[in-house]
C-alpha cells in the first residue's frame, strides 16, 4: 500500500470515528412541533401518563428516569439548549449540508420566509382579539412577550455583530445566528404557550411554520444550518425565559391557565410517531463505478421524515423518506465536485420495547429503494441507477410530552450500486437524532 493510499484510508477512518462521536455529542431536537404546551388548563391535562408496573425496569429507577423531564428548568430548556449545542457542534459540517442543498435545489429563490416568521404571532393576536380563552390576560401576555422579544433581539443582534460569519451567498458577514428563524421560533413558542392547551395541533402547526421558515432560509442560501439551529434555540429559550420572568414578578395576576403539578391517570399510548430525521452518513464500503474504478468515500449528510403507526405497544408499520449525499475522495481529497446525491424511500415493520413509561428502545426492518442523481467524478459523468436494498436500525427514545418525543438512532443500510453496470452494494451507517409528534 503506497503512502497516498494509506493517507486516504486513515482519513476515512478518522471521519468514521468523528461521526461516531457526533452521535453522542449531537443532541439535536430537529425543528419540528412541540406537540403539547407546558401550561395546561387545570381541568385538562394533555401530558397524562399512567404509572404502570409492566416496565422491564424496577419501579424506583423507572420513576427517577421518567421524572427527569418534569422540572420547570428542564421544560424551559429541553428544546432550546439542545438546538444551540447541536448547532455549535454541527458548525464544522455546514459545508456538507450546503452541498446537499446545492445538489437538490440550487436555484431556489422564494422570499416567503420574510412573512412566515411572523405568522404564529399574527394567529396569536387574531385568536386573542376574537376572545378565545388563552393562558394570560392581555396585559400579562404583552409583558411576557415584550420580555421575550427583548431577550431574543439582544442575543441575536449581539452575536451577529461580534461573530462576523459570512453568509453562504457572500452578501454580508452577519449570518450567525438566523434572525428570521429566531423570530419564527419565538412567535411559535408564544402561540404554543397561550393556546397549546386547546389542542396539541396548535403547537404542531406553530412549530411546523417555524421549521419551514428555517429551512427556507437555508434553501434561499442566506444561512448555514448552524445559523438556523442556533437561531431556533435562541427563539425558544427567549420566550421560555420571558414567560418565566413575567411569572416570577406577576404571580397570579392575569393568569387564566395554571400548570398542573401532577399527571392525570390516562394510561400508556401506543408509540406511533411522525417526525424529522437528520444525521450523518458514514460509508462502510468503497464506491465502485462502471469503469471498474474504486473510490474511498467520506462522511455525508441525510435529512428526511420518518413515521410509523403502531397496532399495539410493540408492533407497528411505517417508513422513511430521505435525501442524502456521500462525498468521494479523489486524489486524496474530499472535493465538493465529487459528491453523490441520492433519494431513499423505505417501508417495513417497526418494533418497540418499553423500558419505562417514557423511555423506549425501538428497531425496524425496512425494504428500501434508492434513486441516485447523475454524478460527476473527475470531470466525467457516471450513469446513475435505481435499485432495491434493505435497512435496519436501533434507536432510544424519550417521550417528553404525551404528544412529543425525541431520540438518538443508529441505522444500517445496504444500498444498490450507484452505477448501472456495477453490482457492488453500498453499505452505510447513519447516525443522528429525530424529533417526533407522538399520537
Amino acid at each position: 500500500m503506497n503512502k497516498s493510499t494509506l493517507n486516504t484510508v486513515n482519513r476515512v477512518k478518522a471521519n468514521k470515528i468523528k461521526s461516531t462521536l457526533m452521535l453522542f455529542l449531537l443532541i439535536l431536537v430537529p425543528m419540528c412541533g412541540r406537540a403539547c404546551a407546558t401550561d395546561t388548563l387545570s381541568a385538562v391535562c394533555n401530558d397524562s401518563l399512567l404509572t404502570e408496573q409492566d416496565s422491564i425496569i424496577p419501579s424506583k429507577l423507572q420513576t427517577k428516569m421518567d421524572n427527569i423531564g418534569q422540572k420547570r428548568l428542564f421544560q424551559a430548556t429541553y428544546l432550546g439548549l439542545p438546538l444551540i449545542a447541536s448547532g455549535l457542534l454541527e458548525k464544522h459540517f455546514d459545508d456538507k449540508f450546503r452541498r446537499l442543498r446545492n445538489g437538490v435545489m440550487p436555484e431556489f429563490d422564494y422570499r416567503l420566509d420574510n412573512y412566515t416568521q411572523m405568522a404564529p404571532a399574527a394567529i396569536l393576536l387574531g385568536l386573542k382579539a376574537a376572545g378565545v380563552p388563552s393562558r394570560s390576560s392581555w396585559g400579562r401576555m404583552l409583558v411576557s412577550d415584550a420580555i421575550s422579544i427583548a431577550l431574543m433581539t439582544g442575543v441575536v443582534q449581539g452575536l451577529k455583530h461580534t461573530t462576523d460569519v459570512t453568509r453562504p451567498d457572500g452578501t454580508n458577514n452577519q449570518s450567525f445566528p438566523s434572525g428570521h428563524t429566531a423570530t419564527a421560533f419565538m412567535t411559535a413558542t408564544m402561540l404554543s404557550k397561550e393556546y397549546g392547551h386547546i389542542s396539541p395541533w396548535v403547537s404542531v402547526g406553530a412549530y411546523s411554520v417555524a421549521t419551514a421558515t428555517g429551512l427556507m432560509r437555508m434553501a434561499n442560501n442566506k444561512h448555514w444550518l448552524s445559523d438556523v439551529m442556533v437561531g431556533a434555540g435562541i427563539g425558544i429559550l427567549s420566550t421560555e425565559f420571558g414567560y418565566w420572568i413575567a411569572d416570577a414578578f406577576m404571580k397570579d395576576k392575569g393568569l387564566n391557565i395554571r400548570e398542573l403539578q401532577e399527571e392525570e391517570r390516562q394510561g400508556r399510548n401506543n408509540p406511533s410517531f411522525l417526525g424529522l430525521y437528520m444525521g450523518f452518513n458514514v460509508p462502510l464500503s468503497k464506491f465502485h463505478t462502471d469503469g471498474g474504478t474504486t473510490y474511498q468515500a467520506a462522511m455525508g449528510t441525510v435529512l428526511g421524515v420518518e413515521g410509523a403507526y403502531f397496532f399495539n405497544r410493540n408492533l407497528g408499520f411505517g417508513g422513511r423518506t430521505t435525501f442524502s449525499n456521500i462525498q468521494l475522495i479523489v486524489n486524496d481529497t474530499a472535493s465538493p465536485d465529487n459528491t453523490v446525491n441520492f433519494y431513499t424511500f423505505c417501508l417495513g415493520p417497526y418494533f418497540s420495547l418499553p423500558l419505562t413509561l417514557r423511555w423506549t428502545v425501538d428497531t425496524k426492518l425496512l425494504a428500501t429503494i434508492t434513486q441516485y442523481n447523475m454524478t460527476k467524478i473527475e470531470n466525467k459523468y457516471v450513469q446513475c441507477d435505481t435499485g432495491w436494498g434493505i435497512g435496519t436500525g436501533f434507536s432510544i427514545n424519550y417521550r417528553v410530552k404525551k404528544h412529543f418525543g425525541f431520540g438518538l438512532f443508529s441505522d444500517y443500510n445496504i444500498q444498490p450500486a450507484h452505477s448501472q453496470n456495477c453490482r457492488a452494494y453500498v453499505h452505510t451507517l447513519t447516525l443522528g437524532t429525530k424529533a417526533a409528534i407522538r399520537f
